[in-house]
């Protein structure tokens, strides 16, 4: 079990889609493991497996004193609307309005292929959405109108951590 680094906007590993966990052994275990004790950290809601460099279709969350994981994730139910400032710590330190589902659920299944459904409303539909969209090889920079992501952009260039990769 590891608290991994985190990777940062620019990363090609957050543009692209995360490929369905199809192998339940110990690797994925300790992948799940390394999950869990990363959204562990104070501020973090949520952490997807590229986020740590894995590009494979799983994500830990921690809301509201709720901690778990999804492997396979899917959206199968959106509804109500929800705006809001949204973060990430893939682009650490800055956070911009976005519009959100305000009620989601998703199902997916566990280390031993079951299914689990993890629903909720507000911040938990919020990091169930922002979370799957990782997995999609979707930062929510991506989400925001144009206006508001040029800004975006913008911000993230002035950032000493941007240049640091």
């Amino acid at each position: 079990m590891t608290f991994r680094p985190i990777r940062r906007f620019g990363d090609p590993v957050l543009r692209t889609v995360a490929d369905p966990v199809t192998v339940f052994d110990d690797k994925i275990a300790e992948l799940v493991d390394d999950l869990l004790d990363t959204v562990d950290a104070p501020g973090h809601a949520g952490v997807a497996a590229p986020q740590i460099g894995v590009g494979l279709r799983a994500f830990s969350y921690n809301v509201d004193g709720e901690m778990g994981y999804v492997l396979n994730p899917e959206i199968v139910e959106l509804s109500g609307e929800q705006d809001g400032d949204e973060g990430c710590l893939s682009v650490p330190g800055l956070s911009f309005p976005t519009h959100r589902a305000d009620h989601a659920v998703v199902r997916g299944v566990n280390l031993r292929n079951e299914p689990i459904t993890v629903s909720g409303s507000g911040l938990m539909a919020r990091c169930l959405q922002h979370e799957v969209d990782h997995l999609d090889g979707i930062v929510y920079i991506q989400r925001l109108e144009s206006d508001k992501r040029r800004e975006a952009l913008k911000q993230i260039r002035a950032t000493d951590w941007f240049w640091e990769q």
